[in-house]
């Protein structure tokens, strides 16, 4: 028996005796555990682990991957260009590729305290909900701030004023451990300066949002909603203090309310909508559902400035591109767990189970037969969200509601592949606005309908906090 096998199986025992009776005690791997996106899993753990197309995408099928990869990766240029097929950026943006924010398909993170290059890192904007605003707040799920629109954005084109800078300062408090352990979480706190049009609406609501990792994004998407909606419970009528429930948003296509799956506060209904909104609002990019430059009344330069719509009046996003990104976002594949065998990670699993944590970090779904592609359907894959709502507290708030999401309510975060951030990405800072330096004050900064969970938490000694710690990270 090896040392750490050794010093693992008093705490394995004690996890077996004692606890939550309801959760189970997990000694061995389950079948198929390792392979956390079913057959489209990649075996893959260096840094282009979330870059890799689904593993069971056929050669045949690659080439659209690979074109689609070539948009999301390349930079847009200024309308009039000669390279036509890439022009029309702007006025206002962001960021000038997706793979800016999306580093290396992965997370983004936020600036460095006292910078002010918020490029993996946008400011959502909307102002108190009003009734004379219904249709906005049906179809967008909030009010835009008059002037700024609903996302500040810091860079623009010549001639066109940027509409102003972030940075992020934080305050820090203490967490203490039952054992007297303690960790400093960091509160930040936005400044928005150098604004290009005047004053913003003295109401409005300012929401922080890193770019979220792009893998397992088309699995999501095959997951039957009858299934998602089993997992609703808003009333909690089982009495464990989890009152997950479904985000409502418009699908612009449809041109009716769904099922809200994609984004922090679940505000998008599906993959392509998504990519649309993206293209629109981090790099002001016309598309078919959003024709018309991210430009506000007051933005009389942004207005006039020139697009890159072609000869024959397609978007600058044409809908074969938007085809192919979407083919290439449906289809990155989720790596490989590691160590799913061993004692320290299958100690952290039965913690993770102990403290309740997968009353909104769904384990496991199984992919609808009709999926919007074949690799993708019929499989069993190990998420760990529900897609969900809940409420999360006055801790992680930003007071901004979106759709039926309201200002303390979260997307439960799929945690597949988080081993592997800091490998891909480069960084280790997590949740919404990446305050969270570490998957630990992650943890912590859990509250609302998970303050039990992080309660029992703070009961963990060192040993098992390392175990709990160690599950996560052979995500």
């Amino acid at each position: 028996m090896s040392l750490l096998l050794r010093r693992l199986t008093p705490l394995l025992l004690a996890l077996t005796l004692a606890g939550c009776d309801e959760a189970p005690r997990f000694t061995q791997a389950e079948p198929g555990e390792a392979r956390a996106g079913g057959a489209a899993t990649v075996n893959k753990r260096d840094q282009n682990a979330y870059s890799m197309p689904s593993a069971n995408l056929a050669p045949s099928r690659r080439l659209d991957f690979s074109v689609g990869n070539s948009f999301f990766r390349s930079p847009w240029v200024i309308a009039p260009s000669t390279t036509t097929a890439r022009d029309g950026l702007g006025p206002l943006f962001n960021t000038n590729a997706c793979q800016n924010c999306h580093i290396k398909d992965g997370r983004g993170h936020p600036p460095a305290p006292g910078a002010s290059n918020a490029v993996s890192m946008l400011v959502r904007l909307s102002i108190p909900d009003q009734p004379q605003y219904a249709k906005l707040i049906e179809q967008l799920g909030i009010v835009p701030e008059p002037t700024y629109g609903g996302q500040l954005q810091d860079m623009a084109v010549p001639g066109v004023a940027p509409e102003g800078k972030v940075r992020v300062e934080y305050s820090t408090h203490t967490v203490t451990f039952k054992d007297g352990s303690s960790v400093e979480l960091r509160q930040p706190q936005l400044q928005i300066s150098q604004l290009g049009y005047g004053p913003m609406h003295p109401d409005t609501r300012f929401s922080a949002r890193v770019a979220p990792p792009m893998i397992g994004l088309g699995l999501l998407e095959a997951i039957p909603e009858a299934d998602l909606l089993a997992n609703a419970d808003p009333d909690d009528r089982n009495g464990d203090g989890i009152r997950g429930r479904p985000n409502r948003v418009w699908d612009d296509a449809l041109g009716k309310t769904v099922l809200g799956r994609f984004g922090w506060k679940a505000g998008q209904p599906n993959l392509n909508q998504q990519n649309v909104h993206a293209f629109s609002g981090d790099m002001g990019l016309t598309s078919g559902l959003r024709p018309v430059d991210d430009c506000t009344p007051a933005q009389h330069d942004c207005l006039a400035a020139p697009n890159g719509n072609d000869a024959n009046g397609e978007q600058e996003v044409s809908d074969n591109i938007l085809r192919l990104v979407l083919f290439y976002t449906r289809n990155l594949a989720v790596p490989v767990r590691r160590d799913v065998d061993s004692a320290q990670v299958l100690a952290g699993k039965n913690l993770f189970f102990e403290a309740g944590c997968q009353g909104c970090h769904t384990p496991s779904f199984t992919t609808a037969a009709e999926a919007a592609e074949p690799e993708l359907a019929n499989q069993t894959i190990r998420p760990y969200s529900d897609l969900l709502l809940h409420d999360m507290g006055p801790g992680l708030a930003d007071n901004r509601s979106e759709f039926a999401a309201g200002g303390q309510d979260w997307r439960t975060a799929p945690l597949w592949g988080i081993g592997l951030n800091e490998t891909v990405s480069g960084h280790t800072q997590f949740l919404h606005d990446g305050r969270a330096r570490n998957l630990l004050e992650a943890v912590l900064w859990h509250g609302g309908e998970a303050a039990a969970a992080r309660q029992h938490v703070l009961t963990f000694n060192a040993e098992q906090r390392a175990a709990l710690l160690a599950f996560l990270n052979s995500l």
